[in-house]
């Protein structure tokens, strides 16, 4: 049997080759006029892959009627409407677990780079201003209060690498998790008691600009903020009024609301560090997550009944576990 895989953004080349020697693979990126590509294969596709936040339209979904599965390069699926794809009987999966890792040390990487001011110290040595004075003195990140907004796997594993720091953990999540940190109900509450608030949980419309004005003015003008989650969370015009008002600290981020275009204003801020949405962005990661992808389409279409005995696979269309947002994954979580 003919196995048809649309791939709707270029995407690694790791999983691309995978793609290429075992399906009949068309490649959306590469044609000019998209629209005119899926009206001509629209009835040949039995699988999509899909990368970032290309948006999956029902419309899209209902011209296919051989569309088996979309697999999802990353934690997070806000682009497509699940409900719709239950509807018509499209399994919608993402690639958990093989990311936490990455995303965690993002996490804590940008709350050092933050505290320390890494990335200042590092121009201040280039540029040889340490013949002219020391550099100044920065703030400790070690013992702090960390709050940590989503405790799924890629909160947990967060935590987990902050006791090392000898943090004081404490979160907020839909509910209370069977962990050993402080939960607190009221996100207010959780940003006025600690002095970094790490933002991990999903996409969409549910936490839209869940981080607002009130929330940044009870984390205080001596707090940071750090975003591994999407850009949607955070209510960024807010964020930026904030920083340049130095109505908070500082903050560090991977994501935004209109990737990839980043606002002037906040490349302009010093009291910010700046990635490019890479927190899962490393050979290892990214290839596990694409041999996930691969694994998950060429079953489902093959052998649709393996689908649910994969241990490591979470199809999406079962109730959210509130595993965590994924941004962070350059385009993949």
């Amino acid at each position: 049997m003919d196995k048809n895989l649309l791939i709707m953004t270029e995407m690694p080349e790791y999983f691309v080759s995978l793609a290429d020697k075992n399906f009949n693979t068309y490649k959306l990126w590469l044609n000019k006029n998209e629209d005119d590509y899926l009206s001509e294969i629209k009835t040949e596709v039995d699988a999509i892959a899909v990368m970032g936040g290309y948006k999956i339209t029902p419309e899209l979904m209902k011209s296919m009627p051989n569309l088996k599965i979309i697999a999802c390069y990353g934690v997070g699926y806000d682009a497509i409407d699940i409900n719709y794809a239950k509807s018509l009987g499209i399994k919608v999966t993402n690639t958990p677990e093989v990311l936490n890792d990455e995303v965690a040390d993002t996490a804590i990487a940008l709350m050092l780079c933050v505290y320390k001011k890494i990335v200042d110290a590092d121009s201040f040595a280039r540029n040889n201003s340490w013949l002219n004075g020391d550099f100044p003195l920065t703030k400790k990140f070690s013992g702090t209060k960390l709050g940590i907004v989503g405790m799924g796997r890629i909160g947990k594993a967060i935590a987990k690498r902050a006791e090392a720091f000898d943090c004081e953990i404490s979160y907020h999540s839909r509910n209370k998790k069977d962990v050993k940190y402080k939960y607190i109900s009221d996100l207010n509450q959780l940003a006025q008691e600690v002095d970094t608030l790490c933002v991990i949980t999903p996409g969409g419309k549910e936490t839209e600009k869940l981080i607002n004005k009130k929330v940044l003015s009870s984390l205080g003008k001596n707090g940071v903020i750090i975003n591994v989650a999407r850009g949607s969370v955070i209510d960024q015009d807010e964020l930026i009024h904030c920083l340049e008002n130095n109505l908070i600290l500082a903050a560090g981020l991977d994501v935004y609301t209109n990737e990839p275009n980043i606002p002037e204003k906040l490349i302009n801020l010093k009291n910010t560090v700046l990635l490019p949405h890479i927190a899962s962005g490393t050979v290892e990661t990214r290839n596990a997550m694409g041999q996930l992808v691969f694994d998950l389409s060429l079953i489902h279409i093959s052998e649709p009944t393996r689908l649910r005995r994969i241990a490591y696979a979470v199809v999406v269309l079962k109730k959210k576990s509130g595993g965590g947002g994924g941004g962070g994954g350059g385009g993949g979580g």
